[in-house]
């Protein structure tokens, strides 16, 4: 792909999003959602493989019913209140609204695009795609939030957390478990919700941390399957420790970033007085650990049958610096994680 293209594609995606966050529209916002949809769509086909068309196909299918169940329901909406502003929006109305944001964002039930569209399109794409895109549908959702359904929150977002966590056992194929990863955070981000908004946002910017190093590491190693991390301690020993401790982060291990997040919502699931729920949903995380603590075993404590002869790229690479700050954010951000609550 030309550097002209790809950059009219990037900015194309910033514009979609930006056009949603701006607006208090309901169809400025269902806008910038489809720019958003149509953008990507050449990034994941720039290497033109037929998984990698299947995966387009799949996206754009999903996405185009979300969008239309959207735009049907926003239409409804403004017939009842004679206007398009989203914070008037009925309680009604705000479930298909729901159904429909949750569907792009990739939750359970309605997760079952997001593993086969990430294993089919590259890495960078799938960085894109599990970061930026979920923008958009997630600040709609923080601002409809009061008119939520409580009961649809909970039940989407704990069956998440199980999906997440059992799908991504007995994979293989790394991006397959970054996708079921991310379903299961989203689980968490949801269940809080209607609780308290400003704690899904803290997740959500968290979740982009962690998963933006975790990709970055898999760009920077070329990996995408479990057996190609087995020889990546040869190569690099740097980036496979660092890589190590993100993935605790991302499994919640305290006292790393991503143990911030599900301290938090339990202790305001537990103020709420649901006790019950927020050790249900502690329990079912256990699932997606089991595979991040085995991703982490197969990269530090599994060798290749022999040593790789290629010369480290840690100091090699243009990355590096992007690379450490992720990195660095997403294992000690646990310290300061009440100012930025604070500052939310």
């Amino acid at each position: 792909m030309s550097p002209f293209a790809l950059f009219i594609f990037l900015s194309s995606l910033a514009t979609g999003t930006t056009i949603t966050l701006a607006s208090y529209h309901w169809l400025l916002a269902w806008i910038g959602l489809e720019i958003n949809t149509l953008a990507i769509i050449p990034l994941m086909t720039k290497y033109p493989h037929p998984r990698a068309i299947e995966a387009a196909t799949k996206y754009f299918l999903t996405q185009a019913a979300a969008s239309a169940l959207i735009l049907f329901s926003t239409m409804i909406n403004s017939w009842t209140f004679g206007e398009w502003d989203i914070m008037l929006t009925s309680s009604t109305m705000t479930t298909p609204i729901s159904i429909a944001l949750l569907m792009k964002l990739g939750l359970a039930p309605l997760h079952f695009w997001m593993p086969e569209v990430l294993q089919g399109i590259p890495l960078s794409t799938g960085l894109i795609l599990s970061t930026w895109q979920k923008i958009a549908p997630l600040v709609i959702l923080l601002q409809v939030s009061k008119t939520c359904n409580l009961n649809l929150m909970i039940v989407i977002g704990f069956i998440s957390i199980i999906v997440g966590g059992w799908g991504g056992i007995n994979q293989t194929q790394l991006r397959k478990i970054m996708a079921f990863s991310s379903i299961g955070h989203l689980g968490w981000m949801i269940i809080i919700l209607k609780f308290n908004p400003d704690l899904t946002l803290f997740n959500f910017i968290l979740y982009i941390i962690m998963t933006s190093a975790m990709f970055f590491i898999l760009l920077l190693l070329n990996s995408t399957k479990l057996s190609q991390l087995s020889t990546s301690w040869t190569k690099t020993p740097t980036v496979t420790s660092s890589s190590m401790l993100v993935l605790l982060s991302l499994g919640g291990l305290p006292p790393l970033t991503g143990f911030a997040p599900k301290l938090l919502i339990s202790m305001e699931l537990i103020k709420q007085n649901s006790s019950v729920l927020a050790g249900s949903i502690l329990l079912a995380s256990l699932l997606a650990l089991y595979f991040y603590i085995r991703l982490t075993y197969v990269m530090t404590l599994t060798l290749a049958p022999n040593s790789s002869t290629s010369t480290t790229i840690w100091h090699f690479t243009s990355t590096l610096p992007t690379i450490s700050i992720t990195v660095m954010m997403a294992l000690f951000l646990l310290p300061i994680s009440s100012t930025i609550m604070m500052l939310l």
